[in-house]
């Protein structure tokens, strides 16, 4: 009976994942329309749709640092019609949070890691420094006297920030705005000196002369601006932020369902029209398996609860 039953669920597994998708697709996008997770969001699942046959509808549910759409999708039925576009806020909000509604690891299924980007060192014009080097020297001799604007208390351009403070040994003075416009604007104004914005974001401005990119906070160069060398080469070895994004389902979503969206993704990942979009908003666009997903944020979440303690940083 027991062998019965257990051929009956895998037989019941394989029916499930040759049938699914039957029906539109829910991807939580835990951002406002507009931002970086909503157009990222809404390139892969217009791909998507396409490649699995059903609609992949885009819900944006923002709030709360992105705990809001998080803790939906982790209560959602683990059916594959709910799906999670994850990002390093939740890694982030493992340390920043005493108490969260879900828990990344426990609660999802890593599906694949879809993209990986940088964040930049930008300085006012103004600011006599050209390499992180001289900003280093810079921030040392006037120690507590140069500000670094970041999109909010506990962003990751906050804590890209503080990451920079510990490992540079500097005393930036963090200013916290809602929202990386507004930070971006006032270090345009000269109202402060500093920021650790997306690249794409900085782009712009970088490229018309009103900030100046002195660095890139990955692993390695960008290939948007590859003459720009990472933190870790100029000056802070072993730096290392990355901006991400990647596809989870809830935990107990089968394992066949899983496999079907990874195949699919890595399709969706591979398409012209995907790459070309991406690389527009200055992500590398690539596929993973699941196992590796699951490993790498295990590593983001190391990091920034480290990060978030040494740095006494607290969302509450």
């Amino acid at each position: 009976m027991r062998y019965a039953a257990a051929a009956l669920l895998l037989l019941s597994g394989l029916c499930c994942a040759q049938t699914y998708p039957v029906k539109p697709v829910r991807l939580i996008a835990a951002s406002s329309p507009g931002s970086a997770v909503d157009i990222v969001s809404r390139v892969i699942a217009q791909k998507l749709s396409e490649q699995i046959g059903q609609q992949v509808v885009v819900d944006n549910r923002a709030g709360a640092g992105g705990n809001l759409g998080a803790e939906l999708a982790a209560r959602a039925p683990a059916d594959g019609y709910t799906l999670f576009m994850a990002t390093p806020a939740q890694a982030i909000n493992t340390g920043l949070y005493r108490k969260l509604d879900y828990d990344l690891t426990r609660d999802f299924a890593p599906v694949s890691l879809l993209t990986i980007g940088h964040y930049c060192v930008a300085v006012h014009p103004s600011l006599p420094v050209h390499t992180v080097k001289a900003l280093i020297a810079l921030a040392r001799s006037r120690s507590g006297q140069l500000n670094y604007a970041s999109a909010g208390n506990g962003n990751a351009t906050h804590l890209a920030g503080a990451l920079f403070n510990t490992m540079a040994r500097v005393d930036l003075v963090h200013v916290p705005y809602k929202g990386s416009g507004p930070g971006l604007t006032d270090l345009i104004g000269g109202q402060v000196q500093v920021m650790f914005p997306n690249l794409t974001a900085a782009i712009p401005y970088a490229k018309a002369g009103r900030l100046r990119a002195l660095a890139v906070s990955g692993e390695k160069r960008s290939s948007i601006m590859p003459e720009l060398p990472t933190v870790s080469e100029a000056g802070v070895p072993g730096y290392r932020v990355i901006s991400w994004f990647g596809m989870m389902a809830p935990a107990a979503v089968p394992a066949e369902i899983v496999a079907r969206l990874q195949r699919e993704l890595a399709l969706t990942m591979r398409a012209t029209e995907v790459r070309g979009k991406l690389a527009g908003e200055g992500a590398e666009p690539m596929a993973s398996t699941p196992e590796f997903f699951g490993t790498f944020i295990k590593s983001e979440i190391t990091q920034w609860v480290k990060v978030v303690r040494e740095a006494r940083i607290s969302a509450e």
